[in-house]
């Protein structure tokens, strides 16, 4: 749901600059900025129309627009998350990366069908991954599902099969970057990882998605195109050196999940299986 930030991004670079033909280059470098997540270049898109066809003035009511549907969506999200879950009071579940209020609108994706299920007086235990190596988990997750007052346990990337082996998870929910027509979705790294894990051991796997991040043009994930990440984060620690000088590093910011890993879709639109998403409506 990083379309309103980048919507609201283009508005701030109209401050910059009145030219129109300088404008769409900044508008485009703000869709660059994160290439695996189809949302921000639709909303930067959706800006670059208004610029064209309504002028500077009414860019900052079309970043309003976007930001309240996204305030919609994360609420209706959250809604339809809670069906799939089975009518009893207690529930132990598994969140990947940040998907809250700090990377949306309203209450989150994934992580706002927690905090709705906690609303609902249910008992709630919540294990968070750290999310590797950024840590989104850690600094952010944690904090959120703190503030919310349900009860959290942070774990490392690694944790999450050993905890699905000894530990009885109901549900994992995490959100997504990019969705294509079979169903592969490009997450925060890690996701491919948790989702092979939950196949073992038979923990429902859902992606909880908007509908602007899925992009139906693309057949299978081996057409995403994967960011990649700073070296600095793997070799760094708060700027002190942790690894040898001059190592190579591999750092993917977002993996593929295949299709057939995922339980099903939880969208504004509702509950999609991975069949039937090729011929959904969006």
């Amino acid at each position: 749901c990083i379309g309103f930030a980048g919507a609201w991004a283009c508005c701030l670079a109209a401050k910059e600059t009145e030219d129109p033909n300088k404008l769409l280059l900044l508008f485009d470098a703000i869709a660059e900025a994160r290439p695996t997540a189809v949302n921000l270049s639709k909303a930067v898109e959706r800006m670059k129309s208004c610029l064209l066809q309504k002028g500077i003035a009414a860019l900052n009511q079309e970043a309003n627009a976007i930001y309240k549907e996204d305030l919609k969506m994360c609420d209706l999200m959250s809604s339809y998350g809670l069906t799939v879950l089975p009518n009893k009071s207690e529930f132990t579940l598994i969140t990947h990366c940040n998907t809250g209020s700090l990377a949306t609108a309203g209450g989150g994706t994934a992580l706002g069908v927690i905090k709705l299920l906690a609303q609902h007086k249910k008992k709630v235990r919540v294990y968070a991954t750290e999310t590797r190596p950024y840590l989104q988990g850690a600094r952010l997750t944690a904090w959120e599902l703190q503030k919310a007052k349900i009860s959290t346990s942070l774990m490392p990337d690694s944790a999450a099969s050993f905890l699905m082996k000894t530990t009885k998870i109901d549900a994992i929910f995490v959100g997504a970057d990019r969705v294509v027509k079979n169903g592969d979705t490009a997450n925060k790294i890690g996701t491919y990882m948790l989702a092979l894990a939950a196949k073992e051991h038979g923990v429902p796997f859902y992606i909880v998605a908007p509908s602007t991040s899925f992009d139906l043009s693309l057949e299978t994930g081996n057409q995403i195109e994967i960011e990649m990440r700073a070296p600095n984060e793997l070799t760094e620690l708060k700027g002190n050196k942790i690894a040898p000088e001059g190592i190579e590093v591999y750092n993917p910011g977002f993996d593929i999940t295949p299709g057939r890993l995922i339980t099903a879709f939880i969208t504004e639109k509702g509950v999609i299986a991975v069949e039937k998403l090729a011929s959904f409506k969006f």
